[in-house]
């Protein structure tokens, strides 16, 4: 072999850094793909075949492995917020109570068992964090761990030894849940199409995702109405996006009288469309989507432009004197009502419904141009990530503790990251990245820091 080729590979430099990720992650990669028993541990042997490196004494650049180690987890950390970010807030208001005392009994479950084991064995409370934070498969709570331990000048050789914690209870944990899932499926004999059917049904009915449904108008009361006076009745948003009305069928406006014998398209949650029967009448058996003379059409738009997402939809100028309704917005897979008090977001999905012509004005707004969506602005992205390390470095002191608490970078960037997903744009701030671009970030980063970990 010549000498260079040698050097290549076992001396410590950039090149030499370059070409055993490279060698990890292909060989992690290609391991990945198999499947024993139709199970397969995906990129988790990344993780695998860099302790192999490590078993056999190959070392890299020490400065190397500490930037990709904490740039990968940056950007890591930063990509999941901004793609979970606009489903996070939606879900929030609807789920809140329930989603965080399931993380809090999850994490707090973690932390009791961690301490106990602290308590019955002679190891550090360090590297019972690396131990946590494999046996969870956690990569982000090994670096706060890390952080944390350096925060409190703990010896180098307990910082060396979390890590050594975490790879030693990593394998354990991914297999250990696997092996668990396979137990729990043979004992309670389940068929895992079966359960997935089941819970599709289940989703479906305890969803309060919007429905659409035709009513007829005999509430006596409402005659001679204008259509808020309905609004107003309701204690959550809806739209009717579709209303026969003396015999015509139109988009209507709030201030459009109601009359006997109206129907109308109501687009609401299910809970609030028990009320709307009430309210307004039974379920009509005419369609007005199908019914013929309508010259109606509903259409699926895009929003890309920037301008119209800093204000309320209510605020914006381009939207009035138009007869277009919006009927639905889907937000990260989320559909929900829109309402005057709501702010559009790059890559909302909007149903509007309206003649051709309406209809392309509202293109024209919202602009449906899915090419501005590919090219990401990476400005504001990094402005974000520069946000989130100084939120991360922020030292919060509390009494009869030795040291000040900080949350981390992890900790730090997801709290930016999910909040500038929501009000990014309030702040000309967008961080808008596709779900194809944001899946290759975290997939080649995850790729990258894995083997600096072991």
């Amino acid at each position: 072999m010549p000498e260079w080729l040698g050097d290549l590979f076992t001396k410590a430099s950039i090149a030499q850094s370059v070409v055993i990720y490279g060698l990890v992650i292909a060989i992690g990669i290609w391991l990945g793909r198999i499947k024993i028993a139709g199970i397969s541990l995906g990129i988790t042997w990344v993780l695998f075949a860099g302790l192999l490196f490590s078993y056999l004494g190959i070392e890299i650049d020490s400065g190397t492995e500490h930037f990709i180690k904490e740039f990968g987890l940056i950007l890591f950390v930063y990509a999941i917020g901004l793609q979970v970010g606009p489903g996070f807030w939606a879900s929030l208001k609807k789920n809140a109570m329930t989603n965080n005392l399931l993380a809090f009994g999850i994490v707090a479950t973690g932390v009791f068992i961690t301490v106990l084991l602290y308590l019955l064995s002679n190891n550090s409370i360090s590297v019972m964090a690396g131990v946590m934070s494999g046996a969870v498969t956690n990569t982000p709570g090994l670096a706060a761990a890390q952080a944390a331990v350096r925060d409190m000048d703990v010896a180098s050789s307990d910082r060396s030894l979390i890590t050594l914690a975490y790879a030693v209870a990593y394998p354990l944990g991914v297999f250990g849940i696997i092996g668990a899932l396979l137990i729990l499926k043979r004992m309670f004999k389940i068929n895992i199409e079966e359960e997935q059917e089941l819970h599709r049904k289940l989703s479906l009915f305890r969803t309060n995702r919007p429905i659409s449904m035709h009513l007829s108008l005999e509430n006596k009361q409402l005659e001679g109405q204008p259509l808020r006076k309905l609004f107003e009745l309701l204690k959550e948003p809806i739209v009717v996006s579709r209303m026969m009305h003396d015999g015509e069928i139109i988009t209507p406006t709030p201030d459009i009288t109601l009359s006997a014998g109206d129907v109308l398209l109501v687009v609401a949650s299910k809970q609030e469309m028990e009320q709307l029967k009430l309210l307004v009448g039974p379920e009509s058996p005419i369609n007005l989507k199908t019914a013929k003379g309508s010259d109606l059409i509903a259409r699926n738009i895009v929003v890309t432009k920037t301008s119209i997402t800093h204000k309320r939809i209510g605020d914006i100028p381009e939207l009035e004197g138009h007869e277009f309704t919006f009927a639905r917005i889907n937000r990260a897979g989320i559909e929900m009502v829109p309402h005057g008090d709501m702010f559009f977001q790059l890559g909302d999905t909007v149903k509007v419904v309206g003649t051709e012509e309406e209809v392309k004005i509202a293109t024209e707004i919202l602009g449906n141009s899915l090419k501005k969506l590919e090219v990401p602005d990476l400005a504001p992205i990094f402005m974000g990530i520069v946000l989130g390390v100084i939120l991360g470095s922020v030292p919060f002191y509390f009494p009869n503790m030795p040291v000040a608490v900080k949350i981390g970078m992890a900790g730090g960037l997801l709290i930016v990251a999910l909040a500038l997903s929501r009000f990014g744009n309030l702040l000309y701030l967008n961080n808008y990245t596709t779900s194809s671009a944001n899946m290759m970030i975290r997939s080649w980063v995850l790729a990258c820091f894995l083997p600096v970990w072991d």
